[in-house]
């Protein structure tokens, strides 16, 4: 490993190395060994860093959360209505951006591993809670929920369905949960 004095981005590496680590070798299997070979660093600066494996994890799905709600965030940049809000949640549930294998890799394993480690649920609802409050700007409070539960289970099936659903079709359903009074049929 080489040794790099005065590296004020070891601990943005070891954080990024931790994600690589999780996404390739699954969370049960991260150790400190691991995470600091992907990171390229002294195994000592895994302690110096952070105080135990947990820590570390912890820190690593914050960046990834906030990562993933920038990117979430992204899509409704320039939305104005209602309509509009429907299918740029179209094109995130469809788009090659946020579903990628390596971010459904990893929510899968956020999601594992929340149900025995509680400081996660907290990151994990803190995550739900920005994109649903980004979706309150164009829906009451259910409807925002029921379409951020939607897109959460629809991007994990777009890359994991043998034929996903088509962007009309999507389009269709987030319509549906939205209260559109028509069935349009979009291509956005």
């Amino acid at each position: 490993m080489a040794r790099r004095p005065n590296d004020p981005l070891r601990r943005e590496r070891i954080i990024q190395a931790t994600l690589d680590t999780i996404a390739r070798h699954g969370i049960q299997a991260v150790t400190h060994r691991k995470i600091a070979q992907c990171a390229d660093v002294p195994l000592g600066s895994m302690t110096y860093y952070f105080s135990g494996i947990d820590a570390l994890l912890e820190e690593a799905f914050t960046s990834f959360t906030a990562q993933m709600s920038r990117q979430y965030q992204a899509f409704f940049t320039d939305v104005l209505t209602p309509d509009d809000a429907c299918d740029a949640i179209t094109r995130l549930i469809s788009g090659a951006e946020v579903t990628t294998a390596r971010n459904m890799e990893l929510m899968y394993q956020m999601y594992a591993f929340t149900s025995c480690k509680p400081a996660l649920k907290g990151v994990m609802q803190d995550w739900m809670q920005r994109s649903q409050q980004t979706l309150e700007r164009w829906f009451d409070a259910p409807t925002a929920r029921a379409l951020d539960a939607f897109i959460e289970g629809m991007t994990l099936h777009f890359v994991t369905d043998r034929a996903p659903l088509g962007r009309d079709e999507i389009r269709q359903m987030v319509g549906r949960i939205a209260g559109e009074q028509k069935q349009k049929t979009h291509q956005p």
